[in-house]
């Protein structure tokens, strides 16, 4: 595979290993908890390498992911002690955190190739040389460590869906016929713990935080539907990784700021596009109502005292532009009969209006 082909595979798996565990911090409105754990493995990580002398080992893993699980462990104490809000002890935590990681790469971690621009960073053009022998063919690491990530993830949506469905959408549900919302919150910490520190080193913790959040707050823009959305998030996800790559390669600036960025573009244009709850949709649903309330309130006047279209424009006080546009909409629709003494409402006209008032 080329270099960019290399590049590429990164950024999108490591999208679509965010994007599944994401999905469900959006529905449940823990994505600062993304943000928080992006951050606070950090410690986890300097000790691992210290101890170990490797970057790219498993206890690595281990030990980010037991510090990103002790984050949420943290934040639920304080919160649990309702004397602080769940966005407070998140803002306490995670930056205490952080700072001892920083100030740990700082003092012990200098000749380990690990500092402080890394880890926000990351630097994913690296993955290509990094690599490993499986059998007779030299192939890159980090997309092997990320496709099993991803892979492993979406086993684990799979195999636990009814629980972290229910657990997301009705905790006291789940509670009552006897599923632990606890232990499914662990469950997806822990996903999302490793899905960070597996993308750490190549992508850095902003784009973390962005691949974790952003498309499937963009996917939840266009449907309501968890498969749908989770399909939705992966592919948003997807795109944002390449057309980042693209853009990096074609202006010449860091690629993992580019992705980051071809990422709130991509959720800009949901904000906007979306059918249901983009801006564009929600103005013509908007100017939709106002043109169906328009025509029942013209078909009731009429139902009571048969009229013209000046009459209609001088008792309604409406411009005469606008009642010969509303007439002419009924005209054509068969919405009204027309009569020696004025207009008035057919049959279809009633059941127009009984279907605006039950809208």
């Amino acid at each position: 595979m080329s270099s960019h082909g290399i590049i590429i595979l990164t950024g999108v798996l490591a999208a679509a290993a965010c994007a599944l565990p994401g999905t469900f911090l959006v529905l449940r409105r823990m994505s600062l908890i993304g943000d928080a754990i992006s951050h606070a493995v950090l410690p986890g990580i300097v000790l691992a390498v210290l101890i170990t002398g490797e970057l790219n080992s498993w206890p690595v893993l281990v030990g980010a992911g037991a510090v990103g699980l002790l984050t949420v462990f943290l934040i639920e104490s304080l919160r649990n002690t309702r004397r602080v809000k769940e966005d407070a002890a998140i803002a306490i935590v995670f930056p205490a955190l952080f700072a001892l990681g920083v100030l740990m790469v700082a003092q012990f971690a200098s000749q380990k190739h690990i500092d402080q621009e890394c880890v926000l960073y990351g630097e994913i053009a690296y993955s290509r040389h990094d690599t490993i022998m499986m059998g007779a063919f030299e192939v890159a690491r980090a997309p092997l460590v990320l496709g099993a990530v991803a892979l492993f993830n979406l086993i684990l949506i799979l195999v636990f869906y009814k629980e972290l469905k229910v657990a997301t959408f009705d905790p006291a549900h789940a509670a009552a016929i006897g599923l632990s919302p606890v232990i499914v919150h662990y469950v997806l910490m822990g996903s999302v713990s490793l899905t960070t520190v597996a993308s750490f080193e190549s992508v850095g913790a902003i784009l973390v935080v962005a691949f974790l959040i952003v498309p499937a707050a963009a996917a939840h823009l266009w449907t309501d539907r968890l498969p749908v959305m989770l399909a939705l998030a992966v592919l948003i996800g997807g795109a944002g990784a390449a057309g980042g790559y693209w853009l990096a390669a074609d202006i010449g600036a860091s690629i993992a700021g580019c992705m980051a960025v071809m990422m709130g573009v991509l959720f800009a244009f949901s904000w906007l596009a979306a059918p249901r709850e983009g801006v564009l949709g929600r103005f013509i649903r908007l100017r939709r109502s106002r043109t169906r309330f328009a025509n029942a309130l013209v078909l009731e006047r009429l139902e009571h005292s048969p009229a013209d279209a000046a009459t209609l424009a001088t008792t309604l006080a409406w411009p005469r532009a606008k009642v010969d546009e509303i007439v002419g909409f009924l005209t054509r629709e068969e919405l009204v009969v027309v009569e020696p003494g004025g207009m008035r409402p057919s049959p279809r006209g009633a059941a127009y209006v009984r279907r605006v008032v039950s809208d």
